[in-house]
């Protein structure tokens, strides 16, 4: 159903029968009054109350990402590929995953840790493709890391007979699991080009792979191909998750609408498997629209609160995007064979906060589930939050359902205010599990796409991220190597 071209549609409607009921055919529309509602839909949410008490807490070490020295940077040694005429091309990397267990530490592969990221030629936003990286697995330098070429051939989503993959233009983000069968299961979101004369808005699949890799007689790892590709979910009717043609399926695109459907997270818990996911709420769970802004449980605190916060936004420049916002952290349950089974509720939403809570990351630790989400205030609608503002935010639940609390009272967990421009600027921070540990290890990337020509995206420095129970809090001096993903050597 296209609610926004029915909404069009009524609007007309309206406007020719007043026409019609005589006078000069001018229309005096009033605005339409809109009744204050309390209604979380049953799920948890990131309110404005949260988001607003969390710009306080900016400068607290506990949360504030460590500071790096830009001259220590490298990009990575191996991140290269060569063209058929021989040219050598430098390329970016920046969101990284690598292959962990079903508990979410880091898998060993005969003795190598696997590595995936997205990676590009730098000036070419539309080449986005999953590389393979590995390196030893008692090694942390950013120059252990090796490059096994791209994961898929220009070739493999034609050969895998899908609906949704024969129009993949670009491969973004996901997780990746080392099976009890031993074989290497790789989970992304498959994106389609933004045309809309074919009726491609960028649409985006949560997808997966089967990964068969090899390791040859030099102490090289290689990619032999694919199978079992196919795509899982990509938003149904839109009851649930918002589809890309409720976002951008009318007559008229909103060029400020944002649709998101992908980074897909594994996880097990009782022999169940599951993915978590990056999702805007569908019509069932709170949608978007001018209504959402009177509803009491997207915005927390008191009563006071809500109607003073309700009165300004109304009167903000970020009245139509706070209409917009309707993010979420979606999740759905999959069969053994890598298939949806059951289309779940949200785990947590951000109406009226933000449209884009991205690379969700879940794990469980002593008994609770911890969620992290990377987001950016360029995104959102909260007064003391400005474009420059980076956050991993938290939420911790005692299910696998919620309901979730944020971490340290807000949901921050990371901060940083840097600007672009600055080669020490990071995101997509990564939060891994050690196993017999407290302590975590953070990645991200580190640089922004294009910004410099000698400095390409890379691997950040990784660094130490202490967890316990509703708190935690960067560890001093916990800065480690570029690229680091255990604590591997470390006291």
């Amino acid at each position: 159903m296209n609610l926004k071209l029915l909404a069009k549609k009524a609007t007309i409607l309206t406007l020719s029968t007043a026409i019609l009921a005589g006078g000069s055919g001018l229309v005096h529309a009033e605005q339409k009054a809109h009744e204050d509602t309390k209604e979380d839909y049953g799920i948890s949410h990131i309110t404005r109350a949260d988001m607003e008490a969390m710009a306080k807490q900016h400068g607290n070490d506990n949360f504030e990402v460590p500071k790096f020295d830009a001259s220590t940077i490298q990009n990575i040694p191996s991140a290269a590929k060569v063209t058929e005429n021989g040219e050598e091309i430098k390329l970016d990397v920046w969101d990284t995953w690598p292959l962990q267990n079903a508990d979410g530490t880091v898998a060993e592969y005969q003795g190598y840790h696997l590595l995936f990221g997205l990676a590009g030629k730098p000036g070419h936003p539309e080449d986005t493709h999953i590389y393979l990286f590995y390196k030893k697995a008692d090694e942390t330098s950013i120059d252990a890391w090796k490059n096994a070429g791209r994961v898929f051939d220009e070739n493999d989503k034609f050969e895998a007979n899908d609906q949704f993959l024969k129009d993949q233009s670009e491969e973004w983000s996901g997780s990746a699991t080392f099976t009890s069968d031993g074989e290497i299961r790789l989970f992304y979101t498959n994106r389609t080009e933004f045309n809309v004369d074919k009726e491609q808005y960028g649409k985006q699949t949560l997808t997966t792979a089967q990964v068969n890799v090899s390791e040859a007689n030099n102490e090289t790892i290689r990619v032999d191909g694919v199978e079992d590709h196919k795509s899982i979910f990509e938003g149904q009717d839109g009851s649930i998750y918002q589809n890309v043609m409720q976002a951008f399926g009318g007559e008229t695109i909103n060029w400020k609408e944002n649709h998101t459907l992908r980074d897909p997270h594994y996880i097990e818990e009782d022999g169940h498997k599951y993915l978590v996911f990056e999702a805007n709420t569908g019509t069932n769970y709170g949608y978007s629209g001018e209504e959402s802004l009177y509803n009491k449980a997207f915005y927390g605190n008191s009563e006071k609160f809500f109607r003073t916060e309700k009165e300004q936004l109304l009167n903000s420049s970020k009245k139509e995007y706070a209409e917009l916002a309707n993010g979420a952290i979606g999740i759905i349950e999959i069969t053994d064979d890598y298939e949806l089974k059951k289309v779940m509720e949200p785990l947590v939403a951000s109406n009226t906060v933000t449209d884009e809570i991205e690379r969700p990351n879940i794990f469980k630790k002593d008994g609770k589930w911890y969620l992290f989400t990377s987001a950016r205030g360029s995104k959102m609608t909260i007064d003391g939050i400005d474009e420059e503002d980076i956050y991993l935010l938290g939420y911790v639940s005692n299910s696998l359902t919620g309901e979730f609390k944020p971490m340290n009272k807000t949901g921050i967990v990371l901060h940083h205010d840097l600007d672009p421009y600055d080669i020490t600027w990071n995101y997509a921070h990564y939060v891994i599990p050690q196993e017999g540990t407290d302590e975590t290890v953070v990645t991200s990337y580190m640089t922004n796409r294009g910004y410099f020509k000698d400095h390409k995206s890379t691997f950040a420095p990784s660094f130490k991220l202490e967890l316990n129970g509703k708190k935690s809090s960067v560890v001093e001096n916990g800065i480690l190597d570029q690229g680091q993903i255990t604590l591997h050597g470390e006291e």
